[in-house]
């Protein structure tokens, strides 16, 4: 019984879950204890929910880059979509519904949705380009929300709500702005919670992994590593790469809702080009259709720069140092044949202990 226990190996799909699972589950529970304990400092506490929702953004964004293929740099449009309609959700119910967890999650929904249409209307098209084609589209989109969230102003008073693209409203005395133009949405009842967070970021794991463990999964990647083929054997590529690319929009606007109500005012710019480049290095840092090295990656990559501050003018160097090194780590391939080579080792010393436990049972 005891051999045949230990002949039954986890699947690839398994061990790449639990490996995510587990890094989220420790780093919470890490965390929790490092707060409660007084080892977090007041800056990397602000920095918890954050993390989660980049971990949301760049495991979002995987699923686009690496398990379908395709480059999008427009990733912080998305995740600028979810972020206000987000917050408007729950400006909106603040007074009917008390309860902030009902709240924040009616908000993420509401986040989800709106962000999930608007990939599927820019998907639609956008998807039939390719290669540097696409990546430019996306990242213009990104650029349009942007300047869009720039001239939209929305208020709420006793007659309703007003919607205004130049600011002329007019409003009664007590009034509510919720949307301010260039300044964003302003006065915005912090809801978010890192519990709340880590919940969005299994969820978002949850989704991803049973998404390229399904049979749409395996279409997908198919699609991807050789369109030619799936075409003739019957798949819709279009269909299956606008999947991916929808489902990753829904997550990047909960992602978007989650980070939004953890401030009290958010700008537009907050959600330009460096956003998406910086999601799209969490992504590329972590490997390419790598989930946990996404977790990773995301979470290192933001709680750095705050850990840096101490070298004060020196830290964005020293990060970019940081960064060229992991990519360098990461990609070359003496290094990564001695990472195999060791790892290898290593679960060959690991397995040998049981085997040799197994027989003497016998």
């Amino acid at each position: 019984m005891a051999k045949k226990f230990m002949g039954n190996k986890l699947s690839p799909y398994t061990k790449n879950s639990a490996i995510s699972y587990g890094i989220v589950i420790a780093g919470f529970i890490a965390a929790t204890l490092m707060n409660q304990t007084g080892m977090l400092s007041s800056s990397l506490q602000g920095q918890l929910v954050p993390i989660c929702a980049y971990i949301v953004m760049a495991v979002s964004l995987n699923l686009v880059v690496g398990i379908s293929g395709e480059l999008s740099i427009g990733h912080a449009g998305f995740m600028s979509v979810g972020a206000f309609s987000g917050i408007l959700c729950a400006d909106l119910l603040e007074g009917v519904v008390d309860a902030d967890p009902v709240r924040l999650t009616l908000g993420i929904i509401t986040g989800g949705i709106v962000a999930g249409v608007a990939g599927l209307i820019i998907g639609i098209p956008v998807l039939r380009l390719r290669g540097d084609y696409l990546a430019i589209v996306t990242l213009a989109f990104g650029e349009i929300i942007k300047n869009l969230m720039n001239v939209i102003y929305v208020a709420k008073d006793s007659k309703g709500i007003h919607v205004s693209t130049n600011g002329a409203m007019e409003l009664e005395e007590d009034a509510r702005v919720m949307l301010n133009g260039p300044m964003g949405a302003v006065g915005v009842q912090r809801i978010s919670t890192f519990l709340s967070g880590v919940i969005l970021v299994l969820f978002t794991l949850f989704v991803v992994q049973n998404i390229m463990n399904s049979r749409q999964g395996r279409a997908i990647m198919a699609c991807r590593d050789n369109r030619i083929a799936a075409e003739s054997i019957g798949l819709n590529v279009m269909h299956y790469k606008l999947m991916a690319f929808t489902v990753s929009a829904v997550l990047a606007g909960m992602g978007g809702a989650l980070f939004g109500l953890n401030y009290s005012s958010l700008l537009p710019i907050k959600f330009n080009f460096n956003t998406s480049v910086l999601i799209l290095v969490f992504v590329v840092l972590g490997g390419i259709g790598n989930i946990w090295g996404s977790v990773i990656s995301a979470a290192v990559l933001t709680v750095l720069p705050e850990v840096l501050r101490a070298f004060s003018d020196y830290r964005m160097l020293v990060y970019a140092i940081v960064l060229i090194l992991v990519m360098i780590g990461t990609y070359n391939p003496t290094l990564k044949t001695y990472k195999e080579a060791l790892i290898n080792k290593i679960k060959g010393a690991v397995g040998k202990k049981p085997a040799a436990e197994g027989g003497a049972s016998e």
